[in-house]
C-alpha cells in the first residue's frame, strides 16, 4: 500500500512512512524469530517430558499388609499370602505393619521361617502409635531384613506362658530355653542385639522405640511410610552368604487387605470361644433330637457347629479331643435312655473332662482348665436331670387312648341340651350332658362313647 500510494511533496512526510516499514518489519522478524524458538523448545523438551512419564511408571512398588491381633493361623495365612503376592508381582520389597500382643509358640515360627525364608525384603514396621510388639510379636519384629518402629510404641516380653494356665517348674524352664535359644538365632542371623532378646524372654524386658534404637534392637525410627522407606533404602537383603541392595526410596505404595474369611476367623480363633461354640452345636442338635419340630435349638446348633469348625480349621486340632467329646456326649445320652446305675453318666462326665483339656494339639493352646469343669458340670447336670424326668415317667402308670380323656376339663361352645359340642385342648367334641349347659360353661369329662364325651358341670360337681 505504501508503494502504491501517491508520493505527497511534504518535508520528511516520506521518511517518516520509511521508518516505519522498517519499524513493522523488525516486529515481524522477531515475531517468527520467537515463534521459531517456541517451536523448537517444545521440540526439544517434549521427549523429557514422556521420558518423565515413563520414569514415574517404572518407579519401584512396595506392598504393605497389616498385621493386626494375636498371632495366631490366620495371621500366618495372611503373612503367607502377602509374600507369594509380592514376590509374584515382583515388589521390591513387602512392608509389614504390625500390632500385637503376641501368640501362639508355632505361629511365631512359622511367620518367623516365612521371613527368613522370603525372596524379597520384609520390612516389619511396628505401627500405629500405641503399637507394641510383644512376646511372639518379638521374633516377628526381629527376623526381618528390616525392623523399625514408630513414635509412641514399644518391644519386648517375651516369655513364653501357656493359655491353660501357669506351667510347672520343669515344663516352664523348657519352654524358655528353647524361647531364648531361638531368639538368640534370629537376632544373631540379622544382626541384631541377641543378648537383649534372650533377656526378653527370660526375664521379659521390654522397651520403647528410642531404648530399642539405642540397644541395638531395631534399625531406626520412622513417622511415616515415606520415612520408613528412605531409611531403608540402601540397606542390605542378607540370605545366607548372599546380599542384596535394598531400593525402595520414594517407591509407590500398594496396600493389600485380608479377605472376608481372614477377618472372621480373626474373631474366633481363640480356643475357649471355639471350645463353646462346640459344646453349644452339640446342645443345639441334641435338644432338637430329643424334641422334633422346635426347630430353633437344632437351627441355631447348626450353627453353632459350623463357626466351631471354622474356627478349629485354624487351630492345631487334635482329634482324639474331638473323639472323646463326641463319645462323652454319646455316654451322658445314653445314660437317658438305659439304667446303668450311673456308669454311663460317669463315663460321659470324665469323657467330656478329659477331650475339653486335649483338644488342642499345642502346649500354649490349651482350653482353660475352669472353663472345661464349669461346662462339663453343666452337662452333666442338665443330661442327669432328664434322665430324672425320663425315669420318672417310665414308673408313673401309662393311661391312653379314652381313658386319658376322664377327668380332663373342656369348654361348651354349643349349647348342651342335652347334646351339643365341645372345645377340649383346641380340638372340637361331641358333648353329651345329664341336664341342660349354657355356652361358656367349663365341664368335667364323665366317659367317652365313640367319638361323643360325657359330661358334667363342674359347679354341680362342687
Amino acid at each position: 500500500r505504501w508503494r502504491g500510494a501517491p508520493l505527497r511533496r511534504r518535508p520528511g512526510r516520506d521518511m517518516i512512512r520509511r521508518r516505519d516499514v522498517g519499524r513493522w518489519g523488525v516486529l515481524t522478524v522477531r515475531r517468527c524469530v520467537a515463534c521459531i524458538t517456541m517451536l523448537v523448545a517444545s521440540l526439544v523438551l517434549m521427549p523429557p517430558a514422556v521420558g518423565g512419564v515413563r520414569a514415574a511408571e517404572s518407579l519401584p512398588r512396595v506392598l504393605v499388609v497389616k498385621l493386626e491381633g494375636m498371632v495366631s493361623p490366620i495371621m500366618d495365612d495372611v503373612l503367607a499370602e502377602a509374600i507369594a503376592r509380592a514376590e509374584a508381582g515382583k515388589y521390591a520389597a513387602l512392608v509389614v505393619e504390625l500390632d500385637t500382643p503376641g501368640g501362639l509358640e508355632r505361629s511365631m515360627r512359622d511367620m518367623v521361617q516365612r521371613e527368613l525364608a522370603a525372596k524379597l525384603p520384609v520390612i516389619v514396621w511396628v505401627s500405629p502409635g500405641g503399637a507394641r510388639a510383644a512376646s511372639a510379636g518379638v521374633f516377628v519384629t526381629m527376623a526381618a531384613d528390616v525392623a523399625a518402629m514408630a513414635p509412641g510404641t514399644n518391644i519386648g516380653a517375651a516369655t513364653p506362658i501357656s493359655l491353660q494356665g501357669p506351667m510347672d517348674s520343669t515344663l516352664a524352664r523348657k519352654a524358655a530355653n528353647d524361647a531364648s535359644a531361638f531368639a538368640r538365632t534370629v537376632a544373631q542371623q540379622r544382626r541384631r542385639n541377641a543378648a537383649w532378646a534372650e533377656r526378653a524372654v527370660r526375664e521379659a524386658v521390654a522397651a520403647s522405640e528410642r531404648e530399642a534404637l539405642e540397644l541395638g534392637v531395631i534399625d531406626f525410627v520412622a513417622s511415616d511410610h515415606a520415612e520408613l522407606l528412605l531409611q531403608s533404602d540402601g540397606r542390605f537383603m542378607r540370605r545366607g552368604d548372599d546380599s542384596t541392595r535394598i531400593v525402595v526410596a520414594g517407591a509407590r505404595v500398594e496396600r493389600m487387605e485380608p479377605s472376608l474369611r481372614q477377618r472372621l476367623l480373626g474373631h474366633l480363633v481363640d480356643p475357649n470361644i471355639a471350645y463353646l461354640l462346640l459344646m453349644l452345636g452339640f446342645y443345639g442338635i441334641l435338644f432338637e433330637l430329643q424334641n422334633p419340630g422346635a426347630i430353633l435349638p437344632g437351627v441355631a446348633g447348626a450353627i453353632f457347629l459350623i463357626l466351631a469348625f471354622l474356627a478349629l480349621s485354624a487351630l492345631p486340632v487334635n482329634a482324639a479331643g474331638i473323639a472323646l467329646l463326641v463319645l462323652g456326649i454319646g455316654f451322658l445320652l445314653a445314660e437317658i435312655k438305659v439304667q446303668s446305675h450311673g456308669v454311663l453318666g460317669v463315663g460321659g462326665a470324665i469323657a467330656l473332662a478329659v477331650g475339653g483339656l486335649i483338644l488342642f494339639d499345642d502346649r500354649a493352646v490349651r482350653v482353660a482348665v475352669p472353663l472345661v469343669v464349669a461346662v462339663t458340670g453343666v452337662t452333666v447336670v442338665f443330661f442327669l436331670t432328664i434322665a430324672a424326668l425320663a425315669l420318672r415317667a417310665k414308673r408313673s402308670p401309662r393311661v391312653s387312648g379314652a381313658a386319658a380323656l376322664i377327668g380332663r376339663r373342656a369348654h361348651v361352645i354349643e349349647g348342651l341340651a342335652p347334646r351339643g359340642r365341645v372345645r377340649l385342648d383346641a380340638e372340637t367334641w361331641n358333648a353329651e350332658a345329664a341336664g341342660v349347659i349354657e355356652v361358656g360353661a367349663e365341664v368335667e369329662v364323665t366317659g367317652v362313647e365313640g367319638l361323643t364325651l360325657r359330661v358334667r358341670p363342674v359347679a354341680t360337681e362342687a
